[in-house]
């Protein structure tokens, strides 16, 4: 019997009133990285915490409509729910957004995003060969129905963290999906072999391919990084007070600082990286801040009085992750507000507990303090599907894993 019960529509807002008294009552409590595990059963149970997260997140994309609070993704989540284990997972369901953000856009993550990273390419030869290849791929995705996607665990931010899930569950909402989506790809996006290793060994025993989507970088406590990155952490913080600046945390942060907040996220992740990323909008900061859907820091100029650099972050099973990051580029660069930043967040992880994932970028600057690399995978199922359907992401799976990855290694993005 499957117990995975999938809410969508009227149902899913019936649903969420339903557990409106947990969603609410839970709004300023502290995020937890435990979970649990029943020794009889052998099944590991979501902590409430995170549990209470995930209801939270479904909850005001559902009120405010996920295109008020992410501009650049127009989409209705789904969900699904264990009872038993406690668990909710965010889904999305896609078909032709070919334009939208890349956390909800198989294309725009795998051609658009792609084509705009190949300026990292020292050499000008595989730059232009890349770019050639580009196009008849972006051609042969569309024609694929690439976008035509289920994604499981989908928040829709740039990186998703799992909650635990044995085999046997993960095999049964693989299941569930199949039956009620049955001409869609199904997708789990974010997973390493390090945060997720139940999830990859499952999902490549039920046949699902792993397509490598980036290099990401993890950070473990600080007792287990090399003294030289533990020097340089403490070098970056000691420039607040050097530079004047002063942490706010979520309880002395409000709505009004709304808009800076977007406006300094914007500023680093739209403008200097890339209009493909999640555009958040103030309302989006507006409900962080209200519901709790991220711990949101911020750094204030004593001299000014200013916002100038923003994070935010939430915590899975002992994992946290941060979707939000930027700071006011107008700023000197000698100033180092995004090692200031970095500083903040590898202190909040040691408080926290937490093994901290940093996402994508900024290679060097991660490695020289401490972070690890491993490469991060999408894993996907379209076996029942017909031939020119599963075309695409074989093509793309066996460029990736025999010519992506090593450049990725190599040139260590």
């Amino acid at each position: 019997m499957n117990e995975w019960s999938l809410y969508e529509g009227e149902a899913l807002q019936r649903w969420l009133l339903e557990k409106g008294t947990a969603i609410e009552g839970a709004t300023s409590d502290p995020d937890s990285s435990g979970s649990m595990t029943v020794p009889e059963s052998g099944m590991a149970f979501a902590s409430a915490p995170d549990e209470r997260s995930a209801l939270r997140w479904l909850s005001a994309m559902q009120t405010e409509g996920v295109s008020a609070l992410i501009a650049n993704v127009d989409t209705h989540l789904r969900a699904l729910h264990h009872q038993a284990l406690g668990v909710t997972l965010p889904i999305s369901v896609g078909d032709r957004e070919y334009g939208a953000s890349y956390v909800f856009s198989p294309y725009t993550h795998y051609v658009s995003y792609a084509r705009e990273e190949l300026s990292m390419l020292q050499s000008r030869a595989a730059r232009t060969a890349l770019s050639a290849l580009l196009t008849p791929v972006g051609w042969l995705f569309k024609v694929s129905r690439f976008n035509k996607a289920v994604q499981v665990n989908n928040r829709l931010l740039s990186t998703n963290l799992y909650p635990p899930l044995g085999a046997a569950e993960i095999t049964s909402l693989a299941e569930l999906l199949l039956r009620e989506y049955p001409d869609r790809t199904l997708i789990f996006r974010s997973l390493n072999t390090r945060t997720a290793p139940v999830y990859l060994k499952t999902l490549q025993k039920l046949g699902f391919r792993l397509v490598p989507s980036r290099q990401v970088y993890l950070y473990d406590s600080p007792d287990r990084i090399p003294s030289k990155a533990r020097w340089l952490q403490k070098r970056d913080y000691a420039l607040l007070d050097k530079h004047g600046y002063d942490i706010c945390g979520p309880e002395e942060l409000s709505a009004s600082d709304s808009p800076r907040l977007a406006e300094l996220y914007r500023l680093l992740y739209i403008e200097k990286y890339s209009a493909h990323n999640p555009i958040f909008t103030p309302l989006f900061f507006e409900q962080a801040l209200q519901k709790n859907l991220l711990k949101l820091y911020a750094l204030r100029s004593r001299g000014s009085g200013r916002l100038d650099a923003v994070l935010g972050y939430y915590i899975q099973d002992g994992i946290m992750t941060t979707p939000v990051f930027g700071y006011d580029t107008a700023v000197p660069q000698e100033v180092g507000l995004y090692r200031m930043l970095s500083a903040v967040l590898l202190r909040q992880a040691a408080e926290e507990g937490c093994l901290l994932h940093e996402s994508a970028g900024a290679a060097r600057f991660k490695r020289n303090r401490g972070a690890t690399a491993e490469i991060e995978y999408s894993a996907v199922y379209d076996r029942h599907l017909p031939l020119y359907r599963r075309t695409g992401w074989a093509m793309l799976s066996l460029l990736l894993n025999k010519v992506g990855v090593p450049i990725m290694q190599k040139h260590k993005f």
